[in-house]
């Protein structure tokens, strides 16, 4: 068998597989792009109480409002991504997801920890 016979039953393999596969593949892509979010969303579902407390607790703001804050959280994690990965109202969902991270950036005081920042600085510049 030869080079040339390898790549194409290589080919023909890969053909096959992209046939039977494509109409999922989008599906998937979009599922690891909005893992975070989901599995951040099903989080806050588990770990209410810690979670509520911590933003009680760090800005002082009483139960209710902590708890406003994380029911935003979840609902505007999970709602953006059952939108993108049903295709609906992509683009506000997108827009929807971006306000979570700048809302959990300030709340989570991240972006005044020196040390989270240092660190992922330190990632952009070193390359492994």
């Amino acid at each position: 068998m030869g080079h040339n016979d390898i790549m194409n039953t290589a080919e023909d393999f890969v053909d096959q597989f992209l046939r039977v596969t494509k109409q999922y593949l989008p599906h998937v892509a979009r599922l690891c792009l909005i893992s975070t979010f989901l599995e951040d969303g099903i989080r806050m579902w588990f770990q209410w109480s810690e979670q509520r407390d911590y933003i009680d607790g760090t800005w002082n703001c009483g139960y209710f409002l902590a708890s406003i804050f994380v029911f935003l959280n979840l609902f505007g994690q999970l709602s953006g991504c059952i939108l993108v990965l049903s295709r609906n109202f992509v683009q506000y969902a997108c827009f929807g997801l971006f306000g979570i991270i700048a809302l959990q950036t300030i709340a989570y005081s991240i972006l005044w920890d020196l040390k989270f920042l240092m660190r992922f600085c330190r990632t952009l510049w070193v390359q492994p």
